[in-house]
């Protein structure tokens, strides 16, 4: 993988513009928050469970559950009972999810072509 050295303008120059080109897509629109549960889940190594999501973030379970609802919705993740364990719930990757998160990664790459 090849570095990409930026300074902090840039860097935010990038960040910006991917931010308002995901605006504009008008695809799926996700917090800051449900991209960082998005990244965990598909680039951390699995099981992910709501209560290791909540520590990971340092946030409650039900800010999760909230975020995971959403996501849900959309088809990005998808949750089921462990059933080892019924007390947790195990997210897991989608098609969609993968989809999304490699249309993201191009636009990224995109984006940072054009920085200055």
């Amino acid at each position: 993988m090849t570095k990409l050295n930026i300074n902090t303008t840039q860097a935010l120059k990038l960040w910006h513009q991917v931010g308002v080109a995901l605006v504009k897509d008008g695809d799926k629109d996700l917090t800051q928050r449900q991209i960082a549960i998005l990244l965990i889940v598909y680039l951390e190594t699995p099981p992910h469970t709501v209560r290791g999501l909540a520590n990971h973030l340092g946030v409650t379970k039900p800010v999760i559950t909230r975020a995971l609802d959403t996501m849900g919705q959309m088809g990005l993740v998808s949750r089921r009972r462990d059933e080892n364990d019924k007390r947790n719930v195990i997210i897991s990757r989608t098609v969609e999810g993968a989809l999304y998160l490699e249309k993201l990664a191009d636009l990224i790459s995109a984006e940072a072509e054009t920085i200055s």
